[in-house]
């Protein structure tokens, strides 16, 4: 879901089902990579595709996931574009996620002034 023509596709599914033509057409894609992302997503368990004729149409493999995907494309981030993101380093470094620094308590706080960042983390 981390790929944007990918998260594209779920959001036209979640409009509607659809078939690989109609998707392709709607986002200006091409149908050969309209298909391959919807083999990656039914392989997922997120789409299913239905037989329609001599053509198949893909929709959501649940309603929980229409749900979620609405209720996650509500949520607003803040975003601090001044502040690098170290949280991917973080967990492969052992630097501390939220300010960098690699000094770390018991409970995973380092210690220094990263509570402004922490509360917009946890928004």
């Amino acid at each position: 879901m981390a790929d944007p023509t990918r998260a594209r596709i779920l959001l036209r599914v979640l409009d509607a089902p659809a078939s690989p033509g109609a998707i392709a057409d709607d986002l200006g894609l091409t149908r050969t990579n309209v298909s391959n992302h919807l083999a990656c997503l039914r392989g997922c368990g997120i789409l299913v595709a239905l037989p329609q004729g001599r053509s198949t149409r893909y929709e959501l493999a649940d309603s929980h996931i229409g749900a979620a995907l609405s209720d996650l494309f509500e949520v607003v981030l803040a975003v601090d574009t001044g502040h690098r993101c170290l949280r991917d380093a973080g967990a492969r470094t052992g630097v501390h996620a939220t300010c960098g620094c690699s000094r770390q308590g018991r409970s995973g706080d380092c210690g220094h002034d990263c509570g402004a960042l922490r509360s917009r983390e946890s928004a």
